[in-house]
């Protein structure tokens, strides 16, 4: 049986850490990527973001790349080097895609321009500003209906959404406190 969107990303998930709990650069980058292409099947609505979070892994990875042996572990490689901000920035837009999948399953009555507003107004909008929510504004406009959204990501994704929200949000959790301990979890979009 094939998995859902959800399959390769909770397969990295398992394999985030090494034996002393510490989160591997590599595995953290491609759990994003993994998760990414839920994106794409808001049919070019989400292109911009998309675009965005793709910069913040390539510089990442650039940066990992560039001494894969120094930067082995995520927070060192980011405390070694000036990418900071490209975590920052990951980390909030994996909180909204997590916030999302959450309204999505807990608000099966809502709309996907509702279940996206609600899910930028807890994780995004505080930190944007008014060029950036108005953008935002105007792609939720052209949201996919949310059936439709459904139906594409494929089958029955709830087990798995849940598992992979659960288990993500304290990845991200622990990054927003690494940021917050090198003063970087306050920095709001100019």
């Amino acid at each position: 049986m094939p998995g859902t969107v959800f399959t390769p990303a909770l397969e990295g998930l398992k394999l985030v850490r090494d034996k002393n709990g510490k989160i591997l650069t590599k595995r953290f980058l491609e759990i994003c990527k993994d998760i990414l292409p839920v994106l794409d099947k808001f049919e070019g609505a989400m292109a911009l973001a998309k675009e965005d979070i793709d910069g913040n892994i390539s510089r990442l990875e650039s940066t990992y790349k560039s001494n894969s042996t120094e930067f082995n572990y995520l927070y060192k490689m980011v405390k070694s080097s000036s990418c900071a901000d490209s975590l920052l920035w990951l980390t909030r837009a994996m909180d909204f895609l997590v916030e999302l999948f959450r309204n999505l399953l807990q608000h099966p009555n809502w709309s996907m321009a509702q279940a996206c507003s609600d899910s930028y107004g807890k994780t995004l909008k505080k930190w944007h500003g008014p060029g950036a929510r108005s953008v935002f504004t105007e792609v939720m406009n052209h949201a996919p209906d949310r059936k439709k959204f459904m139906d594409i990501i494929g089958g029955d994704v709830k087990g798995d959404a849940e598992k992979f929200c659960n288990t993500f949000t304290a990845i991200l959790k622990e990054n927003h406190n690494f940021l917050a301990s090198i003063g970087k979890d306050n920095l709001k979009a100019q």
